[in-house]
């Protein structure tokens, strides 16, 4: 195995030195069939804004409207999403993200963060190998499980854009504050399964849909890259479309286990 230091997104150059062993590249496991099929399907619930972009279920009703958009919610995984038409584009989504200040060394910031992190370390195995998926420009919960003793890749689109992470297989995959800015979650979550190791944990942070009066006042739908919100319900679908075991470990806290 190889030690190889990450090298800081050229925009950001104030993290600390940190290190990950690399995994020798492994092919991506392919004996996921629902994965294939929801995976196949969201090319065509991309090209229909009327078909839900979770399990692409073609009756969605409406559930709110603010001054800004719509929003529906799919009868079949309970999904509540933002139609396509109302999305930003990829640039003002950066633009967007590059106003955030998330310092990995600040302590309030890793407070928030182990929400996620500490019941997930209660269920790792000693130095497991994982990916935090959406890690933003300052990989700070990735920061936490190294120095816990796990080695960590990361993936964002937008800073850590590494595609050979595809190429690895994983003991865990997190995501924190990511599956609500997903527009296309069918493929995302597929795609996140297919490299997840068997007995592999995915970990969540999200906020969860209540109820219809709770979303009118709700602060997440003000988040204009925030496109797609999750209930319990939907959770329990995605867990009963994959083969996972679902745990919800806290308010916006939801692991998932592969079998």
């Amino acid at each position: 195995m190889n030690n190889g230091p990450l090298e800081p997104s050229p925009s950001h150059q104030a993290w600390p030195s940190i290190v990950r062993e690399q995994a020798a590249p492994t092919p991506p496991r392919s004996d996921q069939k629902t994965a294939h099929a929801l995976n196949d399907s969201s090319t065509a619930a991309e090209n229909d804004p009327s078909r839900c972009p979770l399990c692409t279920e073609q009756r969605p009703t409406f559930y709110h409207r603010d001054t800004r958009r719509d929003y529906f919610q799919c009868p079949t995984c309970a999904l509540i999403f933002v139609p396509p038409q109302f999305h930003l584009t990829s640039n003002a989504e950066k633009a967007f993200y590059d106003q955030h200040e998330n310092d990995p060394m600040d302590p309030r910031y890793r407070a928030f963060l182990s929400r996620l992190t500490t019941p997930l370390l209660a269920r790792l195995p000693l130095k497991a190998h994982g990916l935090d998926y959406g890690c933003g420009p300052g990989p700070a919960l990735a920061l936490i499980l190294l120095e816990a003793g796990h080695t960590v890749r990361l993936y964002d689109p937008f800073y850590w854009n590494d595609d050979t992470v595809w190429n690895d297989t994983y003991d865990f995959i997190t995501t924190t504050e990511v599956v609500e800015h997903w527009c296309r979650p069918a493929k995302e979550w597929s795609q996140l399964i297919q490299i997840l190791r068997p007995g592999g944990w995915l970990g969540v942070m999200t906020k969860r849909v209540q109820d219809p009066q709770a979303f009118d006042r709700w602060h997440y739908i003000l988040d204009p890259t925030h496109v797609s919100f999750y209930s319990i319900e939907t959770f329990a679908w995605i867990a009963a479309a994959h083969g996972l075991s679902m745990e919800v470990a806290g308010p916006d806290i939801v692991l998932f286990q592969k079998s």
